[in-house]
């Protein structure tokens, strides 16, 4: 079987998923900058266009190839504006897991966004896929992240304790590491079964065979 995910889009009621592409740089950029993103994330700081620009063309394309993942924009189905992103990591093809994270920009928060597109993607992995295991990871004083698990049907099955690091800021503007735990979810093909019936409206997947 493939050891390397599909270049996908996938469509909602609202979102379309799919590669990222050089355009998005502009949006992803500004996404990035956001103090909630720096706070939960590793993400280069500060990230600028050009480290957009290197996610985009180098390290996206690289972790697909390399069967470790898949990333994909998160757009409005109307407006074909970024709302945020959706990474699939540490991908295990004999066992048929991955790590799925997501990520929203701050002013399309508070509309579902990442539940319908985390959702759709664990449709999409576990119907076309036929994977077995979607694992998220949340830290403890996460809520939103840890929401947005719940709701897609995910099963909290312990802690991770001290394995996280988070950010915050310092008197000085600038930022500090701090330990904390990770809360791990489970999402087998079972549990969505009784998740929210809107989220999981899916339009449909589309292939993308010269995308690298």
């Amino acid at each position: 079987m493939t050891s390397t995910f599909p270049s996908i889009s996938i469509s909602t009621e609202r979102l379309v998923l799919r590669p990222l592409d050089t355009d998005d740089v502009p949006a992803l950029a500004e996404m990035m900058k956001d103090e909630q993103i720096a706070a939960w994330t590793d993400v280069p700081r500060p990230f600028t266009e050009e480290s957009a620009r290197t996610w985009i063309t180098e390290y996206a394309p690289a972790e697909r190839t390399a069967g470790h993942g898949l990333d994909l924009a998160v757009t409005e189905f109307l407006t074909q504006r970024l709302v945020g992103l959706i990474q699939l990591t540490k991908t295990n093809w004999h066992v048929r897991s991955t790590e799925l994270s997501y990520l929203i920009a701050p002013w399309a928060r508070g509309e579902g966004y990442a539940s319908e597109a985390a959702l759709a993607t664990a449709q999409w992995l576990f119907g076309d896929q036929k994977f077995e295991r979607v694992e998220l990871r949340t830290a403890a004083d996460n809520t939103a992240s840890q929401q947005v698990a719940q709701k897609i049907g995910c099963i909290s099955e312990g802690v991770l304790r001290n394995a996280c690091i988070a950010h915050v800021r310092t008197d000085d503007g600038g930022w500090s590491d701090v330990r904390t735990d990770f809360i791990v979810w489970s999402l087998l093909p079972e549990d969505i079964e009784g998740a929210d019936g809107q989220l999981a409206d899916i339009g449909g997947y589309t292939q993308y065979p010269e995308w690298n």
